[in-house]
């Protein structure tokens, strides 16, 4: 598997700041168009969850701006404990220098070491690169049938 990229910085978020909030509301938009950034009080929360774990990265000639971020959930549920892989996204100014791998890396190093057997993650097929990205780094696609059940229907 390549190396990712030497220079970025990841870090776990443990706090909330303006420079999170900030990058929430740039970055999210380039991951999707379904779901608005969160707001600040929503950041808040998950990063007071133990389940939550949020990942930023920067690179040093972008100073103190995250430039990407990720999030793994660690759950418990009867068979034993989950790993799951959210909103990985990096800005599109940057993207193609590794940096969603070192996310990624970050999140699952955290999963191994709380003792999850497995981390799942979904992807869009259209998000052709990531997709790569996760075939490259020894993810496995499932054929499963994935459902959601929206509370906001349409009348």
């Amino acid at each position: 598997m390549p190396r990712s990229n030497p220079d970025v910085k990841i870090d776990q978020v443990r706090a909330m700041s303006e420079e999170l909030f900030t990058a929430c509301q740039r970055l999210v938009p380039q991951l999707t168009h379904n779901n608005p950034p969160p707001t600040r009080e929503q950041l808040a929360q998950m990063l007071a969850s133990p389940a939550s774990f949020l990942f930023q990265a920067t690179l040093p000639d972008f100073g103190d701006e995250i430039i990407g971020m990720g999030t793994l959930v660690l759950y418990y549920v009867p068979t034993g404990l989950r790993g799951y892989i959210e909103d990985i996204v990096v800005d599109e100014k940057v993207r193609g220098q590794r940096i969603g791998q070192a996310l990624m890396q970050a999140c699952l190093d955290t999963a191994e070491k709380a003792g999850a057997p497995q981390v799942m993650l979904t992807s869009n097929p259209g998000r052709e690169a990531a997709n790569r990205m996760y075939l490259r780094m020894g993810f496995e696609l499932r054929k499963t049938n994935v459902y959601r059940y929206s509370f906001t229907r349409k009348k």
